[in-house]
Order: C-alpha cells, then structure tokens, then sequence
C-alpha cells in the first residue's frame, strides 16, 4: 500500500518552527508571563480545545448525517476511494443540511470528523467532491488538525497588542501554508487538474452554468491579487486568495514528484496513471488548467460538456 506524505508544501514545516520559536521570543522579550505560566495557559487551551470538540463530536452525532453506504451510497464511495489514496486514518465523515459551501475537519484523537455542508454536494460533481474530501483528509494525514489546536493555543498567549498582533499573522501564515498542502491531496484524490480547478472556482461562484460564467468567474479571481488591500487582508487570514491556491496546483501538477505521488496513489485502488475516471467524472472540464483540450468534430452538449448540468437524482 503506498503511504507518502511526500505532497507537503517544502515551507510548511518551516514555518511552522518559525511560529514555534515567534512564541518563545515573545515571551523572552516582553516578559509578559514566565514560562511556565506560558506552559500552564497552553495546556489549559489544549484542555478546553479537546472538550470543545468532544462536545461538537456528539453534537455532530445527534444533528448531522453519518455517510456510510446504506444511507448515501455515491458519497460514501468517494469517501472510501478517496481514504483508500491517501491513507489519513480513521475518519468518520457527516453531512451537514445548512447553506454553506463549506467543508472542514476536525480532531485530537481518532476518528478525526470531517464535515460536509449539503449545498457542496449538490452543486459538485464526483470528481469535484474527491477533491475537497481529498483537501479535507489531506489534513488529517498531515496532523493539521491537532497541530492547528496546539499552535492556536500558542499564538493566543497574552502579549502586549503588537506582539499579539505579530503572533496571530504567524498563526495565519502556517494556516495558509497549510492550504496549499492540503489542496496536493484534493488533487491526487481526484486526479484531475481541470476538476480541482473547477472545485475550487465553485467555492466562489457555485452557480456557474456556462463556460462563458467560468470563464467570468476566473478572471474576477484571477483580479483579486491585484487589489493591495486584499493582499494586506489575506495576513491575517487562514486561506489563500483562490487564485493563488489555483496558480499554485497548476504548478505542483507539472512536476515529476506529482506525477511519481499520482502513480502511486492510483495503484492503492487499483487504477492506473491515465485510465479513464470513475462514472460522473470528466477529463474535459470547464476551463482547461493546463493545456486546451483537443478540437471535437461533433459539438457536445452542455450536460456533456459541464457534468453538473445534469440533473441530480434525489
């Protein structure tokens, strides 16, 4: 079974010793609280972090869906596929019913939870859902997720406001750094550039019916960086501007290391690098990521063209 944790953004680990040290040099330098004050309020954000989600864990239990084959059978395949590639460990994945295009995990111990908002679900097709359950358990393989507890404990010790300051922006670097980590393994879940293109323009513009609103929606993406006051925001923000989180899988999927790590991935459920999709799923999506597709000799139509424009079986 390949097992490879190979996908990690090369700084992420970086940043996080970073942070770590940040800390240590804030508690040296203003001597706001002695060390082992600092030790005893991590500990205690630990503490209340864990009954936190312990508490959220049964609340999910009682409130949402559990996918499993009997009750959402399309789901909980992808689910299992997706587990199958990239290996994270015991993870127990709900279904939401609230308006949100949102998806997130969480967890100390096993299983870790991932949550999936409904509106994902129907808005995306499969090879667009492997991707976020893929970016999702991506996480939980890294140790994001108990990582994220123990570092937001830190970078909320109590400092004068410009170092509280400095050690929330250095919170929310490793945070998007995090990100880009997490969308390689959306990509070697789904296996498709064009389809994780496509998941991550939905989670702006979920309506799309057309290449002509894709293409619209991408160039408003693609403008955001351009805009100064949205790359001071995004400092102290936990994701990335879309548009970078796309610019940079376009990149990682011209390597030879991703095309090595797709390989393997495929072979844990039996596929091959470039045997066809599973059913639902297209190589031929809405904007081309990489290079355009071939010239058809007979026009398609949209349904064809865009597999969410199918109408969906309640």
């Amino acid at each position: 079974m390949f097992r490879s944790r190979r996908y990690r953004v090369d700084n992420e680990q970086v940043v996080l010793v970073l942070t770590v040290l940040l800390v240590l040099a804030v508690i040296v330098l203003t001597s706001s609280v002695t060390f082992c004050l600092s030790g005893v309020f991590i500990l205690g954000m630990f503490a209340l972090s864990a009954f936190t989600i312990r508490a959220h864990h049964r609340a999910l239990m009682h409130s949402a869906q559990l996918v499993n084959g009997a009750q959402t059978p399309e789901l909980d395949r992808l689910v299992r596929i997706c587990s199958q590639k990239l290996q994270p460990g015991p993870v127990d994945v709900y279904l939401v019913k609230q308006n949100q295009m949102n998806a997130y995990t969480f967890g100390i111990g096993d299983p870790k939870a991932l949550v999936i908002y409904t509106p994902m679900v129907q808005v995306m097709d499969p090879g667009e859902l492997s991707f976020v359950i893929g970016h999702e358990m991506g996480h939980v393989a890294l140790g994001h997720t108990w990582l994220n507890t123990i570092l937001g404990g830190m970078a909320g010790i109590p400092a004068p406001f410009g170092a509280a300051v400095l050690l929330y922006a250095a919170f929310r670097w490793w945070n998007r750094i995090c990100e880009y980590s997490a969308d390689r393994a959306g990509l070697l879940a789904c296996g498709d550039l064009n389809l994780a293109v496509s998941a991550l323009v939905k989670l702006a513009a979920p309506n799309i019916r057309s290449q002509q609103e894709f293409d619209r929606a991408l160039a408003m993406l693609d403008a955001q960086d351009d805009d100064v006051s949205n790359v001071l925001a995004e400092a102290f923000q936990s994701h990335p501007m879309l548009i970078r989180r796309i610019n940079k899988l376009r990149d990682y999927a011209q390597t030879a290391e991703y095309r090595q790590m797709q390989a393997g991935v495929n072979g844990n459920v039996g596929e091959r690098a470039g045997s066809p999709m599973p059913t639902g799923q297209t190589r031929e999506d809405p904007r081309p990521a990489v290079t355009p597709p071939e010239p058809q000799e007979a026009p398609k139509s949209p349904e064809e063209r865009w597999p969410w424009l199918k109408k969906k079986e309640d």
